[in-house]
This record gives C-alpha cells, structure tokens and sequence, in this order.
C-alpha cells in the first residue's frame, strides 16, 4: 500500500512531486506490477484529500519519466502497458 501519510502540505516539495514519489516508490516496490491500474484520481482524492488536478500532474510526471502510461477513459497504467489500446 502506498505510503500516502507521508504526504505533507506545507512542506518544500509539492503535493503533486510528492505524491508521484509515493506512487514511484510503490511501483518500485513491486506493489503495483506492469499493466496494472494505478488508483483513480477519483479514489485518490478520497483516500488523501488531494484534489484531482494535483493527481493528474504527479501521473503526467510519473509519464514523463516512462513508470506509467495513461489512456483516456480506462485509467493510468504501469508500463510496460502492453496492448491495452
């Protein structure tokens, strides 16, 4: 389960840098495997309190460092994604 208490507004780091931290660490960890649905921005929000804009910026940024992938309407994956599409 993602370390989701470690996440601190107020602190140096940004919510969204922070919570992509967590979920970088929790696919690392193995706890999220290839072509697995990370939670929505939806169930994010229910379970931290962070607003679902600041989710999508951590999951643009997890992208950009190619850990995930999301597609519209189904969700944002861990790559490798495979033949989701």
């Amino acid at each position: 389960m993602p370390r989701w208490e470690s996440i601190t507004r107020g602190a140096p780091s940004p919510v969204y840098r922070q919570l992509a931290r967590v979920l970088a660490e929790a696919i690392d960890a193995g706890e999220y495997g290839p072509a697995q649905k990370l939670p929505s921005e939806s169930d994010i929000q229910q379970l931290t309190g962070i607003a679902p804009m600041t989710t999508r910026k951590a999951f643009r940024l997890l992208a950009e460092q190619g850990k995930v992938r999301t597609i519209p309407a189904r969700g944002t994956f861990v790559e490798p994604v495979g033949d989701l599409d």
